[in-house]
């Protein structure tokens, strides 16, 4: 059966004035327009060609790549809002449609926001969904501890990140574990850390193991903590310029290695700064 939303390998069964028809074992064919026709062919070689509706609901192929397949999240902008919904750029000539009643809140034109796509069952048309909670599922985990994925960030929480663990699952990016800029809707490659009890799933940016390398920052701040009787008043919240001032450092070089510091279990945060940990 050839399938809409996925990529199909289909023999090539015959040439027409509107394009080639393209074919598999059980009889069922689909075009593939001219405008998306190879160069080169011959009757009976293999293309592989993304399927999808028309505006009459048949099945068409192409050989564009869209950036998003069946079942899978994307990060998509909104080309238009129209009386039935916001339309996504999603690499295609015809625009991804998400219903107003798939919109966790009203998308606005020219914004970017994390879709899921899926078979409206009423209409056998692919449509996107931004109510992504609903499409993912801890409950039987396809993951294991150690495991390399492919994550996309998700939302920024009080604890770090959340992300989407391979179009399946849901887990989390603790912030003091990230020693880089993250942005919502970013493609990376990450590793289960912990499934906890729950099958709530930490997420590493690193592989188990790793070692980073030791960041010259982290030996500053250790030296300036113990010449200041084991505190300093630098956290997150603290400005740019004050953390320069007083250590001589970019805020987000201070960030990364007091995070490393915290994860050593060297030091503590607290709302007023940072401290050493009592190693007595």
């Amino acid at each position: 059966m050839i399938e809409i939303g996925k990529y199909n390998d289909l023999e090539i069964l015959r040439e027409t004035s509107v394009g080639l028809y393209l074919g598999e074992e059980d009889g069922e064919d689909v075009l593939l327009p001219n405008k998306y026709c190879p160069e080169k062919y011959e009757i009976g070689d293999t293309i592989r060609v993304f399927v999808y509706p028309d505006n009459e609901g048949r099945k068409i192929a192409t050989d564009l790549i869209p950036k998003v397949l069946l079942n899978q999240f994307a990060f998509l902008q909104v080309k238009a809002v129209e009386k039935v919904g916001a339309f996504m750029d999603w690499g295609l000539d015809k625009d991804l449609l998400v219903p107003f009643r798939e919109q966790r809140q009203r998308m606005e034109k020219g914004r970017w926001y994390i879709v899921y796509m899926y078979i409206d069952e009423q209409t056998d048309r692919l449509v996107g969904t931004n109510k992504i909670e609903q499409r993912l599922d801890n409950t039987k985990l396809e993951v294991s501890e150690g495991d390399e994925v492919e994550l996309l960030v998700m939302q920024k929480t009080d604890l770090g990140y959340s992300a989407i663990i391979e179009h399946r699952h849901k887990g989390l990016i603790y912030e003091n574990e990230i020693f880089r800029e993250m942005n919502i809707g970013e493609q990376i490659t990450g590793y289960v850390k912990t499934i906890r009890e729950d099958n709530k799933i930490d997420l590493s940016l690193q592989p188990m193991g790793y070692v980073q390398a030791r960041d010259p920052h982290t030996e500053l701040i250790l030296r300036k903590l113990m010449e200041n009787g084991g505190a300093l008043p630098y956290h997150d919240k603290s400005p740019p310029d004050q953390i320069y001032d007083g250590l001589g450092m970019s805020k987000k070089a201070f960030k990364r290695a007091a995070g490393t510091l915290y994860k050593e279990r060297k030091i503590v945060i607290t709302p007023e700064g940072i401290k050493l940990v009592d190693q007595g």
